[in-house]
């Protein structure tokens, strides 16, 4: 069977592709610089991670390193990323490199080592603000919110008259509003894979995540997913922090659907596209504190609502799969409760450093929270 390299193998989503991809019958190498921030500074190979798959310690923008490990590989698939919206916004230059010229120096050396497919992780934040019904039924891409606005607690989207506006499932046709530095940096990685791609004849998809969550992810990164944020908060007896009024809407899809999305965007016969990978179901943040709260067995402590936003966020995005299941045959299978559950399972013998109000204090300290 074909060998495919995932960069970021170490990491939440690369470790299950790994496995998803060896149930599959490839042969794995992977390419991680078991950052400290998610991995530790003692940057050991995760438990979690396989012994079945060939592992390499070094970093995504170490030319040689990537020639190595490119070395005998059929595909790629890279997932080699800095991740969080917040800490992009103050930490540029290092999200720039590992993003941005890491991606350039992968494909620099697929230049001189062309394979049979290119899969690039990109994100649902690309999109900025999801879609929108207008009361006519006219669907809209609303502009950011203005900041004056949200400094007045006033959340939800509306037209110039003051209409509200209803959130829609977001589909792939959306022009990118691209609200920060890490989003900026995933749509470049896609679209350099994408231009690259076809210029020396490598088909070449992308996938554009939504929140991904379960099991390996990084509990003590604050700037990781928000269900990891919130379970390091819960584990130390804590409130889940959350911003504006806990009622803005985001799409979990659980991790083992995305790494099968990966497999099935790999054996894909397409290319030159992306694709939306989700649950294409959405849920208020708050909802899901409290629902992770119960799972845990800790349903007294509710979410603390900060009433404050973030340079960068958000009100409302979800997946539309339509394109995902007519073209790579894309359909979640883990359903929310069940992900919940095993995620709580997984959970129960973990110790968290929980840092979400250090990074809170951090994005404060530069005026990115208000």
């Amino acid at each position: 069977m074909p060998r495919v390299l995932i960069t970021g193998g170490a990491g939440f989503i690369g470790s299950h592709a790994a496995t998803t991809l060896l149930n599959a019958g490839y042969e794995v190498r992977l390419l991680d610089n078991l950052s400290p921030q998610v991995h530790g500074r003692d940057r050991q190979r995760p438990s979690y991670l396989t012994r079945d798959a060939e592992f390499i310690l070094d970093d995504i923008t170490d030319s040689p390193a990537v020639d190595r490990a490119l070395r005998g590989c059929d595909m790629v698939l890279h997932l080699a990323a800095s991740v969080g919206v917040g800490q992009s916004m103050y930490n540029i230059e290092p999200y720039v490199r590992t993003n941005e010229l890491g991606t350039a120096t992968l494909l620099q050396e697929l230049i001189k080592r062309p394979v049979a497919r290119l899969v690039i992780a990109s994100s649902m934040s690309i999109y900025g603000e999801g879609a929108y019904r207008s009361t006519d039924g006219t669907i809209v891409a609303p502009p950011e919110r203005a900041t004056e606005q949200l400094k007045h607690g006033e959340w939800d989207l509306r037209t110039a008259d003051g209409t509200p506006l209803e959130p829609v499932p977001t589909p792939e046709t959306k022009q990118p509003t691209l609200s920060s530095i890490y989003a900026l940096n995933k749509y470049a990685q896609e679209r350099m894979c994408l231009l690259t791609g076809r210029a020396y004849g490598i088909p070449t998809l992308a996938l554009r995540f939504f929140n991904v969550y379960g099991p390996h992810q990084a509990l003590s990164n604050p700037y990781t997913g928000v269900l990891a944020i919130f379970a390091a908060r819960l584990l130390n007896r804590r409130s889940p922090l959350v911003f504006e009024d806990g009622l803005q809407r985001r799409d979990f899809v659980h991790v083992r659907d995305v790494a099968r999305a990966c497999l099935l965007a790999l054996e894909s016969e397409c290319r030159d596209d992306a694709f939306n990978v989700g649950s294409g179901e959405s849920r208020s943040i708050h909802s899901v504190a409290c629902d992770l709260a119960e799972v845990m067995g800790r349903p007294e402590i509710g979410p603390q609502l900060t009433g404050k936003f973030r340079v960068g966020d958000i009100r409302h995005c979800f997946a539309d799969l339509s394109k995902s299941r007519e073209i790579l045959g894309f359909a979640p299978r883990v359903a929310f409760s069940d992900g919940l559950a095993e995620l709580a399972g997984y959970l129960a013998d973990q110790i968290a450093d929980d840092r979400a109000e250090q990074a809170t204090r951090e994005l404060l300290q530069r005026g990115l929270v208000a």
